[in-house]
Order: structure tokens, then sequence, then C-alpha cells
């Protein structure tokens, strides 16, 4: 079983949660971010998916 990884938005810090996924967005969870549609942005700022890092394993993205 593979865990997916956490992304935070490098503008306001919200973190996507690939468990939880983006229910605002239709994103179901289970949803890895590499499978988020390549128009999605940010729930939070609206910023671009490019504008989006990951968090290192382990480690709280905030």
């Amino acid at each position: 079983m593979s865990i997916m990884e956490k992304f935070k938005c490098d503008v306001c810090g919200w973190e996507y949660d690939p468990a939880r996924g983006d229910a605002k967005a239709g994103i179901k969870p289970g949803t890895p971010f590499e499978d988020l549609p390549s128009d999605y942005t940010c729930p939070q700022c609206g910023a671009d998916k490019g504008s989006f890092s990951k968090c290192k394993a382990g480690m709280k993205c905030k």
C-alpha cells in the first residue's frame, strides 16, 4: 500500500490531503495530487496547481 503525499499551496498555505480530497471541487477522497486536473486551483486563494509544493514525508505541511 502506497502512502499518498500531501501538497501545500505556496501562496496561502492551504494543504491538499489526498485522503480527504476536495469536495467543493468535486475531487473524491483517495485522489492523488498528480491525478488532479491540470486546471485545478487552490480552493482558498485560487492559485494554480503549479503553486503547490510536496510536503516532506512524515512532517506536517504547515
